[in-house]
Protein backbone atom coordinates (compact mmCIF):
# COMPACT_ATOMS: atom_id res chain seq x y z
CA UNK A 1 0.00 0.00 0.00
CA UNK A 2 1.52 3.60 -0.88
CA UNK A 3 1.33 6.11 1.43
CA UNK A 4 1.32 9.70 -0.23
CA UNK A 5 3.70 11.08 2.59
CA UNK A 6 6.09 7.84 2.15
CA UNK A 7 5.80 8.43 -1.90
CA UNK A 8 6.94 12.49 -1.47
CA UNK A 9 9.66 11.28 0.97
CA UNK A 10 10.58 8.03 -1.68
CA UNK A 11 10.72 10.74 -4.52
CA UNK A 12 12.77 13.28 -2.66
CA UNK A 13 15.11 10.95 -1.50
CA UNK A 14 18.19 11.09 -3.80
CA UNK A 15 20.74 9.58 -1.79
CA UNK A 16 20.06 6.81 0.94
CA UNK A 17 21.96 5.78 3.57
CA UNK A 18 21.25 1.72 4.67
CA UNK A 19 22.13 0.60 8.07
CA UNK A 20 22.11 -3.37 8.37
CA UNK A 21 22.76 -4.84 12.11
CA UNK A 22 24.50 -7.69 12.85
CA UNK A 23 21.01 -9.75 13.50
CA UNK A 24 20.16 -9.28 10.08
CA UNK A 25 23.53 -10.47 8.55
CA UNK A 26 24.03 -13.54 10.90
CA UNK A 27 22.19 -16.79 11.65
CA UNK A 28 21.53 -18.73 14.68
CA UNK A 29 24.74 -19.80 14.87
CA UNK A 30 26.39 -16.09 14.98
CA UNK A 31 28.10 -16.67 11.63
CA UNK A 32 27.74 -14.67 8.62
CA UNK A 33 24.91 -15.65 5.87
CA UNK A 34 26.43 -15.88 2.78
CA UNK A 35 23.18 -15.12 1.25
CA UNK A 36 21.69 -13.22 2.74
CA UNK A 37 24.90 -10.89 1.85
CA UNK A 38 24.39 -11.56 -1.69
CA UNK A 39 20.85 -10.77 -1.44
CA UNK A 40 21.51 -7.20 0.17
CA UNK A 41 23.61 -6.84 -2.48
CA UNK A 42 21.04 -7.51 -5.04
CA UNK A 43 18.77 -5.10 -3.19
CA UNK A 44 21.33 -1.99 -2.48
CA UNK A 45 21.82 -2.64 -6.88
CA UNK A 46 18.18 -2.37 -7.58
CA UNK A 47 17.80 0.82 -5.69
CA UNK A 48 20.53 2.39 -7.17
CA UNK A 49 19.09 1.32 -10.58
CA UNK A 50 16.41 3.83 -9.87
CA UNK A 51 19.28 6.47 -10.23
CA UNK A 52 20.06 6.96 -6.38
CA UNK A 53 23.19 6.54 -4.80
CA UNK A 54 23.45 4.70 -2.15
CA UNK A 55 25.78 4.14 0.81
CA UNK A 56 26.02 1.16 3.25
CA UNK A 57 26.54 1.08 6.86
CA UNK A 58 27.58 -2.24 8.14
CA UNK A 59 27.92 -4.22 11.07
CA UNK A 60 29.08 -7.91 11.05
CA UNK A 61 32.79 -8.13 10.37
CA UNK A 62 32.55 -9.86 14.11
CA UNK A 63 30.67 -12.44 12.81
CA UNK A 64 32.71 -12.87 9.87
CA UNK A 65 35.91 -13.87 11.46
CA UNK A 66 34.46 -16.18 14.19
CA UNK A 67 33.50 -18.56 10.79
CA UNK A 68 37.18 -17.47 9.51
CA UNK A 69 38.73 -19.08 12.24
CA UNK A 70 36.41 -21.61 13.08
CA UNK A 71 35.81 -20.04 16.60
CA UNK A 72 32.59 -21.42 19.01
CA UNK A 73 32.09 -17.98 20.48
CA UNK A 74 32.80 -14.45 20.67
CA UNK A 75 36.44 -13.57 22.70
CA UNK A 76 35.16 -11.54 26.10
CA UNK A 77 39.49 -10.13 25.62
CA UNK A 78 39.01 -7.12 24.16
CA UNK A 79 42.32 -7.46 21.99
CA UNK A 80 41.21 -10.73 20.68
CA UNK A 81 37.86 -9.44 19.78
CA UNK A 82 39.55 -6.34 17.81
CA UNK A 83 41.75 -9.42 16.01
CA UNK A 84 38.53 -11.38 14.96
CA UNK A 85 36.77 -8.23 13.65
CA UNK A 86 40.29 -7.44 11.73
CA UNK A 87 39.80 -11.05 9.94
CA UNK A 88 36.35 -10.91 9.53
CA UNK A 89 36.57 -7.26 8.06
CA UNK A 90 38.70 -7.73 4.80
CA UNK A 91 35.57 -11.08 4.34
CA UNK A 92 33.04 -9.25 5.00
CA UNK A 93 33.83 -6.56 2.55
CA UNK A 94 34.75 -9.69 0.15
CA UNK A 95 31.38 -10.67 0.60
CA UNK A 96 29.27 -7.77 -0.57
CA UNK A 97 32.46 -6.96 -3.29
CA UNK A 98 30.83 -10.62 -4.82
CA UNK A 99 27.35 -9.96 -4.81
CA UNK A 100 27.85 -6.38 -6.36
CA UNK A 101 30.11 -7.95 -8.89
CA UNK A 102 27.57 -9.77 -10.01
CA UNK A 103 25.29 -7.20 -10.86
CA UNK A 104 28.68 -5.22 -12.37
CA UNK A 105 28.72 -2.67 -9.24
CA UNK A 106 31.73 -2.45 -7.03
CA UNK A 107 32.13 -2.63 -3.19
CA UNK A 108 34.56 0.57 -1.90
CA UNK A 109 35.35 -0.53 1.82
CA UNK A 110 35.24 2.63 4.42
CA UNK A 111 36.55 2.13 7.85
CA UNK A 112 35.99 5.17 10.42
CA UNK A 113 37.05 6.17 13.72
CA UNK A 114 35.32 8.79 15.74
CA UNK A 115 38.27 11.00 15.34
CA UNK A 116 37.56 10.89 11.91
CA UNK A 117 34.56 13.06 12.33
CA UNK A 118 34.98 14.93 15.30
CA UNK A 119 38.38 16.68 13.22
CA UNK A 120 36.64 18.83 10.92
CA UNK A 121 39.41 18.49 8.07
CA UNK A 122 39.05 14.96 8.36
CA UNK A 123 35.00 14.81 8.66
CA UNK A 124 35.78 17.33 4.71
CA UNK A 125 37.89 14.51 3.57
CA UNK A 126 35.98 11.48 4.39
CA UNK A 127 32.38 13.46 3.04
CA UNK A 128 34.80 14.30 -0.30
CA UNK A 129 35.60 10.19 -0.90
CA UNK A 130 32.19 8.90 -0.27
CA UNK A 131 30.88 11.41 -2.87
CA UNK A 132 33.54 10.84 -5.51
CA UNK A 133 32.75 6.74 -4.75
CA UNK A 134 29.42 7.98 -5.86
CA UNK A 135 30.53 9.14 -9.19
CA UNK A 136 32.20 6.29 -10.01
CA UNK A 137 29.15 3.91 -9.71
CA UNK A 138 30.74 2.13 -6.40
CA UNK A 139 28.77 1.21 -3.17
CA UNK A 140 30.73 2.91 0.12
CA UNK A 141 30.38 0.34 2.24
CA UNK A 142 30.94 1.54 5.46
CA UNK A 143 32.13 0.70 8.90
CA UNK A 144 34.10 1.34 12.20
CA UNK A 145 37.52 0.38 12.16
CA UNK A 146 37.62 -2.45 15.21
CA UNK A 147 41.35 -2.56 15.35
CA UNK A 148 42.15 1.06 15.83
CA UNK A 149 38.47 1.54 18.02
CA UNK A 150 36.69 -0.10 20.32
CA UNK A 151 33.68 1.94 20.61
CA UNK A 152 31.55 -0.25 18.75
CA UNK A 153 32.83 -3.15 19.94
CA UNK A 154 32.09 -1.80 23.56
CA UNK A 155 28.84 -0.83 21.92
CA UNK A 156 29.03 3.06 22.66
CA UNK A 157 28.27 3.47 19.33
CA UNK A 158 24.96 1.51 19.49
CA UNK A 159 26.52 -1.20 16.93
CA UNK A 160 26.92 1.34 14.48
CA UNK A 161 23.50 2.92 14.29
CA UNK A 162 24.55 6.10 15.83
CA UNK A 163 27.29 5.65 13.45
CA UNK A 164 24.74 5.42 10.20
CA UNK A 165 22.94 8.98 11.40
CA UNK A 166 26.47 10.75 11.01
CA UNK A 167 27.01 9.68 8.08
CA UNK A 168 23.32 10.36 6.80
CA UNK A 169 24.26 14.48 8.81
CA UNK A 170 27.78 13.98 6.82
CA UNK A 171 26.58 13.73 3.08
CA UNK A 172 23.26 14.96 3.91
CA UNK A 173 21.33 12.07 2.82
CA UNK A 174 17.55 12.68 3.05
CA UNK A 175 16.72 9.04 4.17
CA UNK A 176 17.96 6.98 6.72
CA UNK A 177 16.92 3.28 6.47
CA UNK A 178 18.03 0.91 9.92
CA UNK A 179 17.29 -2.48 8.66
CA UNK A 180 16.40 -4.60 11.67
CA UNK A 181 15.30 -8.37 12.89
CA UNK A 182 11.81 -6.83 13.54
CA UNK A 183 9.47 -5.07 11.45
CA UNK A 184 9.38 -1.21 13.01
CA UNK A 185 9.04 0.18 16.08
CA UNK A 186 6.09 -1.41 18.26
CA UNK A 187 3.63 0.26 21.00
CA UNK A 188 5.07 -2.89 23.31
CA UNK A 189 7.14 -6.02 23.13
CA UNK A 190 7.13 -7.15 19.83
CA UNK A 191 7.13 -10.74 20.63
CA UNK A 192 3.73 -10.20 22.72
CA UNK A 193 0.17 -11.05 21.43
CA UNK A 194 -1.36 -7.63 20.66
CA UNK A 195 1.60 -5.37 20.00
CA UNK A 196 1.11 -2.98 16.92
CA UNK A 197 3.43 -1.54 14.88
CA UNK A 198 3.26 1.85 14.84
CA UNK A 199 3.71 2.68 11.08
CA UNK A 200 4.31 6.73 11.55
CA UNK A 201 6.38 8.77 14.20
CA UNK A 202 5.62 12.30 14.00
CA UNK A 203 7.92 13.78 16.49
CA UNK A 204 10.38 11.74 18.97
CA UNK A 205 8.75 12.78 21.92
CA UNK A 206 9.17 11.26 25.26
CA UNK A 207 6.32 8.64 25.24
CA UNK A 208 8.21 7.32 22.25
CA UNK A 209 11.34 7.23 23.95
CA UNK A 210 9.30 4.95 26.53
CA UNK A 211 8.46 2.38 24.33
CA UNK A 212 11.73 0.81 24.73
CA UNK A 213 12.35 1.47 28.48
CA UNK A 214 11.53 -0.80 31.20
CA UNK A 215 9.03 0.31 33.58
CA UNK A 216 11.10 -0.36 36.07
CA UNK A 217 14.21 0.04 35.91
CA UNK A 218 14.19 3.04 33.41
CA UNK A 219 16.81 1.44 31.19
CA UNK A 220 17.07 0.95 27.79
CA UNK A 221 15.89 -2.66 26.33
CA UNK A 222 17.50 -4.20 23.11
CA UNK A 223 18.95 -2.11 19.82
CA UNK A 224 15.85 -0.29 19.49
CA UNK A 225 16.98 2.45 21.92
CA UNK A 226 20.02 2.93 19.90
CA UNK A 227 17.98 3.23 16.82
CA UNK A 228 15.78 5.51 18.39
CA UNK A 229 19.00 7.95 19.47
CA UNK A 230 19.82 7.70 15.36
CA UNK A 231 16.64 8.41 14.43
CA UNK A 232 16.94 11.65 16.90
CA UNK A 233 19.88 12.60 15.51
CA UNK A 234 18.63 12.67 11.84
CA UNK A 235 15.73 13.50 12.11
CA UNK A 236 16.80 16.67 14.09
CA UNK A 237 19.00 17.64 11.47
CA UNK A 238 15.75 17.64 9.20
CA UNK A 239 15.99 14.00 7.26
CA UNK A 240 13.49 10.84 7.30
CA UNK A 241 14.17 7.81 8.49
CA UNK A 242 13.08 4.52 8.31
CA UNK A 243 12.83 1.38 10.73
CA UNK A 244 12.28 -2.17 8.66
CA UNK A 245 13.02 -5.61 8.55
CA UNK A 246 16.24 -6.66 7.07
CA UNK A 247 15.19 -10.41 7.05
CA UNK A 248 12.27 -9.51 4.81
CA UNK A 249 13.13 -9.71 1.21
CA UNK A 250 12.68 -6.94 -1.04
CA UNK A 251 11.92 -4.35 2.17
CA UNK A 252 14.49 -1.57 0.55
CA UNK A 253 12.33 -1.91 -2.98
CA UNK A 254 9.16 -1.44 -0.99
CA UNK A 255 10.68 1.67 0.63
CA UNK A 256 11.46 3.03 -2.43
CA UNK A 257 8.64 2.90 -3.88
CA UNK A 258 6.98 4.60 -0.67
CA UNK A 259 4.98 2.02 0.31
CA UNK A 260 4.13 1.81 4.27
CA UNK A 261 6.31 -0.53 5.27
CA UNK A 262 8.22 -0.64 9.22
CA UNK A 263 7.97 3.02 11.04
CA UNK A 264 8.61 5.86 9.49
CA UNK A 265 10.05 8.93 11.64
CA UNK A 266 9.60 12.45 9.97
CA UNK A 267 11.99 14.58 9.85
CA UNK A 268 11.88 17.96 12.21
CA UNK A 269 11.86 21.18 10.27
CA UNK A 270 14.14 22.53 7.75
CA UNK A 271 17.26 20.77 6.93
CA UNK A 272 20.06 21.97 8.69
CA UNK A 273 23.66 23.43 7.00
CA UNK A 274 26.59 20.74 7.00
CA UNK A 275 28.47 23.16 9.30
CA UNK A 276 25.63 23.05 11.91
CA UNK A 277 25.45 19.12 11.43
CA UNK A 278 29.03 18.59 12.26
CA UNK A 279 28.91 21.41 15.22
CA UNK A 280 25.78 20.07 16.54
CA UNK A 281 25.81 16.45 16.17
CA UNK A 282 29.31 15.00 15.46
CA UNK A 283 32.39 17.31 16.78
CA UNK A 284 32.49 15.93 20.54
CA UNK A 285 32.05 19.07 22.90
CA UNK A 286 35.18 19.80 24.91
CA UNK A 287 33.36 21.65 27.50
CA UNK A 288 30.22 22.22 29.25
CA UNK A 289 27.81 26.26 29.54
CA UNK A 290 25.13 25.88 31.60
CA UNK A 291 22.83 28.53 30.83
CA UNK A 292 20.08 29.93 32.99
CA UNK A 293 16.29 30.10 31.62
CA UNK A 294 16.19 33.24 29.64
CA UNK A 295 19.51 32.43 27.86
CA UNK A 296 18.08 29.14 26.97
CA UNK A 297 14.50 30.61 25.81
CA UNK A 298 16.44 33.40 23.60
CA UNK A 299 18.97 30.46 22.10
CA UNK A 300 16.29 27.36 21.65
CA UNK A 301 13.31 29.42 20.68
CA UNK A 302 14.29 32.64 19.34
CA UNK A 303 17.22 32.15 17.66
CA UNK A 304 19.31 34.68 19.64
CA UNK A 305 23.61 34.28 20.14
CA UNK A 306 24.31 33.17 23.13
CA UNK A 307 25.36 36.14 25.79
CA UNK A 308 27.93 35.96 28.27
CA UNK A 309 25.22 36.79 31.08
CA UNK A 310 23.21 33.92 30.60
CA UNK A 311 26.06 31.87 31.15
CA UNK A 312 25.79 30.00 34.67
CA UNK A 313 28.67 27.58 35.58
CA UNK A 314 31.25 25.82 33.58
CA UNK A 315 32.23 22.30 33.07
CA UNK A 316 35.55 20.68 31.62
CA UNK A 317 38.96 22.73 29.70
CA UNK A 318 38.35 24.30 26.26
CA UNK A 319 39.89 26.85 23.84
CA UNK A 320 38.52 29.33 22.16
CA UNK A 321 36.89 27.73 18.57
CA UNK A 322 36.08 24.42 20.59
CA UNK A 323 32.86 22.95 20.35
CA UNK A 324 30.90 23.15 23.62
CA UNK A 325 27.37 21.40 24.94
CA UNK A 326 25.00 24.14 26.31
CA UNK A 327 22.58 22.52 29.27
CA UNK A 328 19.87 23.73 31.00
CA UNK A 329 20.50 23.72 35.09
CA UNK A 330 18.58 20.75 34.96
CA UNK A 331 21.61 18.96 32.87
CA UNK A 332 19.65 18.63 29.57
CA UNK A 333 20.98 19.48 26.58
CA UNK A 334 19.30 21.89 24.10
CA UNK A 335 22.13 23.03 21.70
CA UNK A 336 26.14 22.70 20.60
CA UNK A 337 28.23 25.54 19.23
CA UNK A 338 31.64 27.15 18.67
CA UNK A 339 32.75 29.22 21.49
CA UNK A 340 34.64 32.65 21.30
CA UNK A 341 36.08 33.04 24.42
CA UNK A 342 38.19 29.83 26.32
CA UNK A 343 37.32 28.56 29.25
CA UNK A 344 39.41 30.98 31.31
CA UNK A 345 38.46 34.04 29.98
CA UNK A 346 34.67 32.86 29.91
CA UNK A 347 34.80 32.11 33.96
CA UNK A 348 36.09 35.76 34.35
CA UNK A 349 32.86 37.07 32.18
CA UNK A 350 30.00 34.42 33.00
CA UNK A 351 26.88 36.22 34.21
CA UNK A 352 28.63 39.40 33.04
CA UNK A 353 26.52 42.66 30.96
CA UNK A 354 28.34 42.83 27.59
CA UNK A 355 29.40 46.43 27.94
CA UNK A 356 31.75 44.88 31.15
CA UNK A 357 33.41 42.11 29.70
CA UNK A 358 36.68 44.86 28.65
CA UNK A 359 36.36 45.64 32.12
CA UNK A 360 37.43 42.56 33.20
CA UNK A 361 39.49 40.85 30.04
CA UNK A 362 41.44 44.60 29.33
CA UNK A 363 39.58 44.45 25.90
CA UNK A 364 36.40 42.61 24.66
CA UNK A 365 36.93 40.83 21.11
CA UNK A 366 33.53 39.47 20.96
CA UNK A 367 30.47 40.64 22.08
CA UNK A 368 28.61 36.92 21.65
CA UNK A 369 30.29 34.30 24.05
CA UNK A 370 28.80 31.83 20.92
CA UNK A 371 27.39 33.68 17.98
CA UNK A 372 23.94 32.17 16.55
CA UNK A 373 25.61 31.17 13.04
CA UNK A 374 27.66 28.89 14.59
CA UNK A 375 24.99 26.82 17.07
CA UNK A 376 23.31 24.11 15.97
CA UNK A 377 20.41 22.36 18.84
CA UNK A 378 20.29 19.71 19.63
CA UNK A 379 16.73 18.74 20.96
CA UNK A 380 13.82 17.73 18.66
CA UNK A 381 11.09 20.48 18.54
CA UNK A 382 12.93 23.32 19.21
CA UNK A 383 12.92 26.63 17.22
CA UNK A 384 15.80 28.50 15.44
Amino acid sequence: MTDLVRQEIATAAHTIVVKVGTRVLTGADGLLNQERVASLAEELHLLMNTGRKVALVTSGAVGAGLGQLKLSGRPTNLAKLQAVAAVGQSHLIEAYDRGLRAHGRHAAQVLLTAHDLDDRTAYLNVRNTIRALFEYGAVPIINENDTVSVDELMTTFGDNDRLAALVTNLIRAPLLVLLSDVDGLYDGDPRAAGSQLIPTVEKLDARIQGLVCDSLTGLSKGGMASKLEAARIATTAGENVIIGNGRTVGTLAKIAAGESVGTLFLAQGQALSSFKRWIGFTAQPRGVLVLDAGAREAVERKGKSLLAIGVVKLEGSFKKGDVVSLRDAAGQEFARGLTNYSQADLEKIKGLKTEKIAAALGHCPYDEVIHRDNLALTREGSQG
